[in-house]
C-alpha cells in the first residue's frame, strides 16, 4: 500500500487491490505514477456533486493510449481516512464546486 501526500496536505491511501482495479483497464496502463502526481500537484480538484466526502483530482495529458484526455483520480475522506476510490481517463471535468487551485 502506498501513502500520498495530496496538494492539501493529507495523507490518501492507495491500496494494491485499487491499483488492479485501476489498472484492469487497458487505457490506464502506464499511468500508476501519475496517479501519485497528480494527487500531488493536479491541474484542479472538485468536490463531487453525489457524495460530500468525494473530491475528484484532475490533470490533462496530451498524449495518452487513447489521446488527449483528463486523468480523474477519486478520493474518499470519510472522517480520519482518506483513499483513492479509483482513477479514470475522461474527455470532460464532472460539474462540482472547484477547491483547487485555491483562489
Amino acid at each position: 500500500m502506498k501513502i500520498i501526500r495530496d496538494c492539501f496536505g493529507r495523507s490518501v491511501r492507495l491500496t494494491e487491490e485499487r491499483t488492479a482495479h485501476i489498472l484492469r483497464h487497458q487505457e490506464m496502463a502506464g499511468m500508476e505514477t501519475e496517479i501519485e502526481r497528480v494527487l500531488q500537484s493536479p491541474a484542479e480538484v472538485r468536490g463531487s456533486c453525489s457524495d460530500d466526502s468525494v473530491q475528484l483530482f484532475y490533470e490533462f495529458y496530451a498524449q495518452t493510449l487513447v489521446g488527449g484526455k483528463w486523468l480523474c483520480v477519486v478520493v474518499k475522506y470519510p472522517p480520519d481516512d482518506a483513499f483513492v476510490v479509483t482513477a479514470y481517463l475522461t474527455d470532460q471535468l464532472k460539474a462540482g464546486d472547484t477547491i483547487w487551485p485555491k483562489k
